[in-house]
């Protein structure tokens, strides 16, 4: 806990970003923001390590917060150094969501750095969804009348129902990458994630899937009509500077193509 608290004060945090590339074109048309500790004596520790460790102490809501004001500022950044604007992909824990008011932190958030609001995709378990309807639906409409996007992380392990979608103002679902995995070679994988596919077109949402990591993964979720992908067969999560170079060369690939 001490640690943590040190790492807020001393900013010892960073942000990877992971690719997001659309399948018709591919072209990369977002990013999510991962969380990285660059802890004194253990090096560069992933989110698993300390982040249910935060959310039991309540660090995870300035943690949470720090991360949303950075990758804003970030994806600000891009757009000043010449870069097509990029959508960012931001988490939301439980915890911050239902101690904080979401919708004036984003709003201030976006007025400090400057950033487009259609630029920000917030992304909210179906655990978050579900928990208090009525709350999340107010919160989230006024999101929407902000211009910020809103996906569903993870979508499918849970609660899965179509019915908190339909009534919801959600963007796009993600096909959580457990379904992904075994698609090319279990029917049953594949079936469920041709009914996310479907079900989801058909209330106008965007489906990303994550976790690719084949190319025959990619070529399947293409057939199906999956719109958007992300995993390590594209890209592994990586610095701010290295998906600057990484989109300057997925640009000049689409020109020569």
């Amino acid at each position: 806990d001490s640690d943590l608290r040190e790492a807020i004060a001393k900013e010892q945090f960073v942000l990877h970003y992971q690719p997001q590339i659309a399948l018709k074109t591919g072209q990369i048309t977002g990013a999510e923001a991962l969380l990285r500790w660059q802890r004194p004596g253990h090096g560069l520790i992933g989110p698993s390590e300390f982040l249910a460790r935060a959310e039991e102490n309540g660090l995870i809501v300035p943690i949470n917060e720090w991360v949303l004001r950075e990758a804003c500022r970030q994806a600000t950044s891009w757009q000043h150094r010449g870069q097509p604007p990029i959508r960012v992909g931001v988490n939301l824990s439980s915890i911050q969501f239902f101690k904080q008011n979401v919708p004036l932190l984003a709003a201030k958030v976006l007025a400090d750095t400057g950033l487009d609001p259609w630029l920000l995709d917030l992304e909210l378990t179906e655990s978050i969804v579900m928990h208090d309807a009525e709350a999340v639906a107010k919160d989230l409409q006024q999101l929407r009348e902000l211009g910020v996007s809103i996906s569903i992380d993870d979508f499918g392990t849970r609660y899965s129902s179509f019915t908190y979608v339909k009534h919801f103002p959600v963007d796009r679902l993600k096909i959580d990458q457990c379904f992904v995995r075994d698609i090319t070679t279990n029917p049953s994988d594949a079936a469920i994630v041709r009914a996310i596919v479907s079900l989801g077109h058909s209330l106008d949402l965007e489906i990303v899937a994550e976790g690719v990591e084949t190319i025959e993964q990619s070529a399947l979720l293409r057939t199906e009509g999956c719109d958007e992908v992300q995993g390590f067969y594209f890209a592994v999560p990586m610095p701010s500077e290295e998906l600057m170079a990484f989109v300057s060369e997925n640009r000049m690939q689409a020109r020569r193509a």
